[in-house]
């Protein structure tokens, strides 16, 4: 793509609001320059407001094949384990076909949500009797050509799974898709970097599922061949501490200590560093792991379907912990609702308002949307998050005449947004200065719908 300029009516820039501004893009998508107030009615004004699109941190794009089928009371009382065991069964049926037929659908749900970047927390890895594929790296490729149909930048977080519970138990035959020791693992690593060399939308780190799945020594030797590949500073994204079950478990494996506080006295954590959920902390271990730079990957509305609990948003975002957002499960692809959710939780456990907000006459989803954006392009290494010069122009229009925005300015227009009008607002979506998405469809939308439609049939016989 050659040097283009685009030019919107309106745009949160890092100053604030401004009228009439024109980006100057590159041929590989970044932003050269920025000028506002620009009055050339020669070049045509994309109406609406433009942001800076939200990185969604965390997904598992198989899941969205089961979205909705969780819902129906079991025999017992229903928790996040006896979900996973509905979620192991749809896990086990998936072929690279229909992985990547549901991921893409995934994709462009994604981007039409006002979201460019997906982290692909992806643990499928065998053939549904667990031998691997000839190609080891099989289904995490799938992933990738799934974000090239959509056009959708990806960092790419193959799964790190080879056991079944805390200190090494043996893995389940519904986690039989899921396992790798070091060797087979950083070779998929090794194959995916090479992949992804010349895709300036793509990056790669590790995702080990959570300190249930691997041991110190196990992840200590992974990292240490993440660094050896020239990847110091790629990102680690881990589950901890989503459930009471785990902290419990936890607590009676290792003779006292929590998740958390386990990660944090056996590792060197640091921005580098995602910890997915992160829900059950106590005092001292949320103001450590604020200080220490991780970041928290928060799911809130698949932490509320699922049950986990109420992350500690408040303390952790005055003990100026970084932040950011995913869609996990898929329950619900939007990042208007996770902020939703997330202010939410804090107003039902506290009885208040505005709980998340930076202060007196502070804007809730401005707040919000800052600290994601912060956050969000950090825990992916994604050249985003602001729209300023050598950043990369992934931008998110919100529509001014949908009736949630109409005669909104300034962040009142996030706040109508996210706690109002949520995807219907987005209008128009560009990844790299290319649109992606115009008037609320994406480019592609009937063929990967077609072969979204195909995958669940042949799921269902």
């Amino acid at each position: 793509m050659a040097q283009r300029k685009l030019k919107f009516a309106s745009a949160l820039l890092p100053a604030g609001w401004q009228k009439d501004v024109v980006l100057t893009i590159d041929a590989q998508g970044l932003i050269e320059t920025v000028e506002t107030g620009n009055s050339d009615k020669s070049l045509a004004a994309v109406k609406g407001f433009a942001i800076p699109a939200v990185p969604n941190v965390h997904s598992h794009a198989h899941q969205r094949l089961m979205t909705g089928l969780a819902e129906v009371a079991g025999p017992g009382a229903d928790s996040f384990w006896t979900w996973r065991e509905v979620m192991y069964g749809f896990a086990l049926k998936l072929s690279p076909e229909d992985l990547q037929a549901v991921a893409a659908q995934l994709y462009v749900e994604t981007l039409k949500s006002g979201s460019t970047i997906i982290g692909e927390f992806q643990y499928l890895h065998h053939q549904p009797d667990g031998s691997p594929y000839v190609e080891p790296a099989e289904l995490t490729l799938r992933c990738l050509a799934a974000a090239e149909e959509a056009g959708i930048a990806i960092t790419l977080l193959p799964t790190l799974y080879a056991y079944g519970g805390f200190g090494g138990q043996a893995p389940t035959q519904g986690q039989r898709r899921f396992i790798n020791g070091a060797e087979r693992y950083l070779k998929i690593l090794a194959t995916l970097q090479k992949a992804i060399a010349d895709k300036p939308l793509h990056r790669l780190g590790i995702s080990p599922h959570s300190l249930r799945a691997v041991t110190k020594e196990l992840l200590g030797e992974v990292i240490a061949g993440l660094d050896g590949m020239g990847k110091k500073d790629a990102p680690i994204h881990i589950h901890v501490a989503e459930q009471t079950k785990e902290v419990d478990d936890c607590l009676a494996w290792s003779g006292g200590t929590r998740p958390v506080e386990y990660l944090l006295d056996n590792f060197a954590l640091s921005q580098r560093w995602c910890a997915i959920h992160a829900t059950h902390m106590m005092a001292d271990e949320t103001l450590r792991m604020a200080k220490s730079g991780m970041i928290a990957g928060l799911c809130p509305t698949t932490e509320a379907n699922l049950g986990d609990g109420i992350f500690p948003a408040d303390s952790f975002l005055k003990a100026k912990g970084a932040i950011a957002i995913g869609s996990d499960s898929h329950i619900s692809v939007s990042p208007a609702e996770d902020l939703r959710q997330l202010e939410y939780s804090q107003r039902l456990r506290d009885r208040t308002r505005n709980a998340l907000a930076a202060g007196p006459n502070q804007s809730t989803g401005r707040t919000l949307f800052d600290a994601v954006l912060a956050g969000g392009a950090q825990s992916m290494t994604q050249p985003v998050g602001v729209l300023k010069a050598g950043l990369r122009a992934d931008i998110a229009v919100l529509d001014e005449d949908h009736p949630a925005l109409i005669g909104r300015k300034g962040d009142a227009v996030l706040d109508s947004w996210i706690f109002s009008g949520g995807n219907p607002c987005v209008s128009d979506v560009f990844v790299a200065g290319r649109q992606v998405v115009q008037s609320g469809r994406h480019i592609h939308e009937d063929a990967i719908k077609k072969n979204f439609q195909a995958a669940v049939k042949r799921l269902s016989n």
